[in-house]
């Protein structure tokens, strides 16, 4: 009888720890600290409706990574530093998440610190290069950086320019971290490619009228405009573009373009505003259009597609796939072995929803693989060049 009990007693603390460790398994945690309330929320919101929409498919239809559901915790930061922060402390404190994403350019550097000191891998959302300065460990971009961007419109700019004279570009951006992100970047390639960058604008987020700006820009001769802002200074632009008879061609960056954009900017977009854009477009024939076509018809958030949406759903992708990895590596899915798994990427294809990614321990920068598109007015996007790495590859521009 003494053996039984003792034996029973033995089954009874396997299944006490059986039933733990299944517990213990039931989650995966990500943080999310996006703006969703402050200036420019739209592509916040849909940020992370993407993001959560592809953690919802990988718990409906795979039954989550290794039998353990992804949880999202979102928190809004209203484009607030100091609420991204708080949110980061919360996620590391409180939450103990497994992996984070922040958001904007000054977001992330912010809660870099709190990141570092936690050792919990994030992807930051805005694609500042300044977020990959050293010390870099635990950042991560999902995509080539603006630093990317600014060679790729530059190079675009050279590839099309008509005439003697070297093209003379302006530069129309935020006076925050996002906007001025591409200041030293862009003067210092225009420079090698012979462009001239005859002025620079650099105006606060709520501002509301840009008549001077561009009148300055006008003035300086600049024949090319890019700008680094979001959408709704765009269409405020481009007024202010059409009140003083100014006509250059408007060249961005992947975060020009939300939903709200299209239905407040008819009759202003015409053909004038391009962009590049690093990711899957409905006229490629990719795996990667086919799940957002999955997640649309599955969940009803968006019915077309958007570019916001799309970055939502390629960070959930590279999230799940850091999972995976780090499952096939150690059985384990934590901060550490996460990490770990994300440094060991090398060429991940996500079906051409965007490039081939590769993280090193030296290296958290994705991919530098650009191209370039135009908007249209009726929210659809036209290739203009061949998918490639400015600096190395040679721009091929495609009949429009």
């Amino acid at each position: 009888m003494k053996k039984i009990n003792i034996l029973l007693g033995l089954l009874v603390a396997v299944f006490l720890l059986a039933g733990y460790t299944a517990g213990q398994a039931k989650t995966i945690k990500v943080g999310a600290a996006i703006n969703m309330t402050g200036p420019a929320s739209t592509w916040g919101q849909f940020h992370e409706k993407g993001q959560r929409d592809y953690f919802r498919y990988v718990n409906d239809v795979k039954g989550g990574v290794a039998g353990r559901k992804i949880e999202m915790i979102s928190v809004d930061t209203a484009y607030k530093v100091p609420e991204a922060v708080a949110a980061v402390q919360k996620f590391a404190l409180q939450d103990k998440v497994d992996m984070i994403a922040t958001w904007s350019t000054g977001e992330g550097l912010a809660a870099k610190p709190i990141i570092q000191k936690y050792k919990i891998p994030t992807i930051n959302y805005s694609t500042s290069w300044e977020i990959l300065e050293k010390p870099f460990e635990y950042m991560y971009l999902p995509f080539g950086s603006y630093k990317m961007d600014c060679y790729a419109v530059l190079e675009y700019i050279r590839a099309i320019h008509k005439g003697k004279d070297d093209p003379k570009v302006g530069l129309l951006t935020y006076n925050n971290a996002y906007g001025l992100s591409i200041h030293d970047p862009s003067r210092e390639y225009a420079a090698k490619l012979k462009i001239n960058i005859v002025a620079v604008e650099a105006f606060p987020p709520k501002t509301v009228d840009l008549n001077t700006e561009l009148l300055r820009l006008q003035k300086a001769g600049a024949e090319y405009i890019f700008i680094q802002m979001l959408p709704s200074a765009i269409i405020t632009a481009f007024k202010s573009a059409d009140r003083i008879n100014y006509n250059p061609l408007f060249l961005g960056t992947w975060t020009s373009t939300d939903p709200d954009f299209f239905k407040m900017s008819k009759g202003l977009i015409r053909e004038r505003l391009l962009i590049q854009f690093p990711g899957v477009l409905p006229t490629d024939k990719a795996e990667g259009m086919n799940i957002l076509k999955e997640l649309w018809k599955r969940y009803k958030t968006v019915d077309k597609f958007d570019a916001s949406y799309w970055e939502g759903v390629a960070v959930g992708m590279i999230m799940e796939r850091a999972f995976i990895r780090a499952y096939e590596r150690s059985k384990v899915i934590n901060p550490e072995t996460i990490n770990a798994a994300m440094e060991s990427f090398r060429n991940e294809d996500f079906g051409g929803l965007i490039p081939k990614v590769t993280y090193t321990k030296d290296d958290h920068g994705a991919s530098f693989t650009a191209r370039m598109v135009k908007v249209s007015e009726d929210g659809s996007y036209i290739p203009l060049t061949n998918f490639y790495v400015p600096g190395k590859d040679k721009i091929k521009l495609l009949k429009k």
